[in-house]
């Protein structure tokens, strides 16, 4: 039986990074996809915003990472020349009874480290937005968004010149934990085989609960439900009038339809939340239709029929429709009790943005006592 040193279920954006991190200390890294390609999971199919880590509770991973994160990909993405942009995103208050909220937020920012929020009037928000509707908003200066293949592409080219190496069409099957480390069961193209590892780094995304369930000597309450909330969003037929993101308010417990831009300007209106039982890509175009009323609340000009299905991302929470959102949960020997081993879970939004600090912080957890 093969054994390495270190062994990366998942070639997301966390997962590459993971393996960049790794490899840069010299450690010995395999990297085992089971799709054909990187990053054609969960991380082909978001928004491509970079966070500004304004709306998470304080202490929380999501928020002390999202920070740090977001710090290190743009001074990343700079030495790298990786396409992306500091565009900003306009928080606005459709009406009164929403514009002492903003109050709300900039506080939860600022305590999340976040300093560089903008309060807006009516007339100051129109003036870098024309188009625009509200009654005040937020302008957060340092959201963005990049091109997040060419990231990925970068990340694994970082990992393979020290030395990782990218399996694809490699199913992670399960595994057994024993004298030898961590045992994995190996599916590659049809051919089953065993592989022993002194470390796991478990960056499955929506298959994560899957091997962590299935890995032999793994206590089962480490193993946290997974919950499948699918986000719809819909293209816009033509170029929209702005220049930066626009986020309503937040209502209930999401962000709201809001407006999102590619680094080509196309603009994409979304989440429509389902909560599903399995997975399903599909974008019913019915279901834009009670999207124009909410968009029309901050962009009054929205021309009737302009909304095409564009795509759908499913996202893995940790938590039950209508119950608290919980944080991530990345969980190391002193969690769980496996030397070597690390889960990521519910790694969903601000992932992308976090990446490099959620790589730090598995390899943190990974180090000798």
């Amino acid at each position: 039986m093969e054994k390495i040193d270190c062994a990366i279920i998942g070639a997301g954006v966390v997962g590459l990074a993971v393996a960049r991190e790794l490899a840069a200390t010299g450690r010995e890294v395999l990297i085992l996809e089971s799709e054909s390609a990187f990053g054609s999971g969960i991380s082909a199919r978001n928004s491509e915003v970079i966070h500004a880590g304004i709306y998470y509770p304080a202490g929380s991973l999501k928020a002390r990472l999202c920070v740090a994160g977001k710090k290190r990909l743009y001074d990343y993405c700079a030495a790298r020349g990786i396409a992306h942009r500091r565009c900003g995103k306009l928080i606005v208050a459709a009406s009164e009874a929403q514009v002492g909220e903003l109050d709300a937020i900039a506080a939860r920012a600022r305590a999340n480290g976040v300093d560089d929020l903008q309060r807006l009037t009516r007339d100051a928000a129109r003036a870098l937005e024309p188009a625009l509707e509200c009654r005040a908003a937020l302008l957060s200066p340092s959201t963005g968004i990049i091109d997040s293949h060419a990231l990925m592409l970068s990340l694994l080219g970082d990992a393979e010149r020290d030395g990782a190496v990218l399996a694809l069409q490699t199913r992670v099957l399960g595994g057994r934990i024993d004298s030898d480390g961590i045992v994995l069961a190996i599916d590659s193209g049809g051919e089953r085989s065993e592989l022993a590892a002194d470390c796991v780094v478990n960056c499955a995304g929506l298959g994560a609960q899957a091997f962590a369930g299935a890995l032999q000597g793994l206590p089962a309450a480490a193993v946290p439900p997974l919950f499948y909330a699918k986000g719809n969003y819909y293209a816009l037929a033509g170029r929209a009038p702005f220049s930066r993101l626009i986020y309503p308010v937040p209502e209930a417990a999401g962000l709201g339809v809001h407006l999102t831009l590619d680094l080509g300007g196309q603009a994409r209106f979304g989440p429509d939340v389902e909560w599903l039982e399995r997975i399903d890509y599909t974008v019913d175009p019915r279901r834009a239709d009670a999207f124009y009323a909410e968009v029309r609340r901050y962009w009054p000009q929205l021309p009737d029929g302009a909304l095409q299905p564009a795509y759908a991302g499913i996202r893995p929470k940790l938590h039950a429709p209508g119950d608290a959102a919980r944080d991530f949960l990345v969980a190391g020997p002193a969690q769980h009790g496996v030397r070597g081993l690390v889960n990521f879970f519910g790694i969903e939004s601000p992932g992308l943005t976090a990446s490099l600090a959620l790589a730090t912080h598995a390899a943190e957890l990974l180090a000798p006592a």
